[in-house]
């Protein structure tokens, strides 16, 4: 299927076939699988993976794609959403069924953090997600404490995910080639993430890295005392990339 990549969707289109079947096999797509794939693109995943799945829902942005991919697929095989994936209700989807989704993608780096945060209040109704998103970002998600990765972006997706790495995809892989290599990441919801509210430890967390190379005594002030420090198992001389995730909850959930 033929194309004019558009720069204003961040559409960088897999091309090298290697890469493309490696990443269905760490899929490793069923048959009875509930997928949704995330900007089909040109169609070079899509092609795989209904070599083995009876149907696939696609969520794309891009009208002119939209249509050649009507064009390409019979409408009972291939169920096309058009429009925003930031906007998209993914409980349409499972509404009717009690199956849990699987869902991949190659994603658009400028919209890759906003939409993994979107995917977050899913995560109960997901059986994992395997996402192509710009090395850097895919680094930050599985960075441990103590990193210098490691920060907002990786306590949160921790808190609601198992992740792994699974294998870098250079530049060359892709039309037009990116300036960065990208890498294949695995996620899988943790069956049962510790209680804490989202938005509180959303706030914790930003504010604790709003300023990494200081200590949480003074970073943190304006949320904690000292004293809330401590109780969470916090030393207040430390700074953000050293605190596990375990006790960022624990302190978020000292917020009132």
């Amino acid at each position: 299927m033929k194309h004019t990549p558009r720069k204003r969707f961040g559409q960088n289109f897999l091309k090298d076939q290697s890469v493309i079947e490696a990443i269905i096999m760490a899929i490793a797509p069923g048959k009875t699988d509930l997928v949704v794939e995330i900007g089909p693109g040109t169609g070079a995943l899509t092609q795989l993976l209904l070599r083995t799945l009876p149907r696939l829902h696609v969520i794309e942005l891009d009208r002119d794609l939209v249509e050649k991919l009507e064009k390409a697929y019979p409408a009972d095989k291939l169920i096309i959403h058009q429009g925003d994936v930031l906007q998209f209700d993914f409980t349409k989807i499972v509404a009717r069924t009690d199956q849990k989704l699987r869902i991949v993608g190659n994603l658009p780096y400028n919209i890759s953090t906003p939409l993994l945060f979107h995917l977050m209040p899913l995560a109960k109704q997901v059986h994992d997600q395997h996402f192509m998103l710009q090395k850097e970002v895919v680094e930050r998600m599985v960075a441990e404490p103590g990193s210098k990765a490691y920060g907002r972006l990786s306590v949160m997706l921790q808190w609601q995910y198992h992740m792994d790495m699974l294998f870098i995809v250079p530049p060359t892989a892709f039309i037009p080639q990116p300036k960065v290599d990208s890498a294949i990441v695995r996620m899988i919801p943790r069956p049962q993430p510790e209680k804490c509210d989202a938005k509180k430890l959303e706030k914790t967390v930003t504010q604790a890295f709003s300023q990494r190379r200081k200590i949480l005594r003074n970073t943190l002030a304006p949320l904690f005392s000292e004293n809330d420090l401590i109780d969470a198992g916090i030393d207040p001389a430390r700074r953000p990339e050293e605190i596990p995730v375990e006790q960022f909850i624990s302190l978020a959930n000292r917020l009132p």
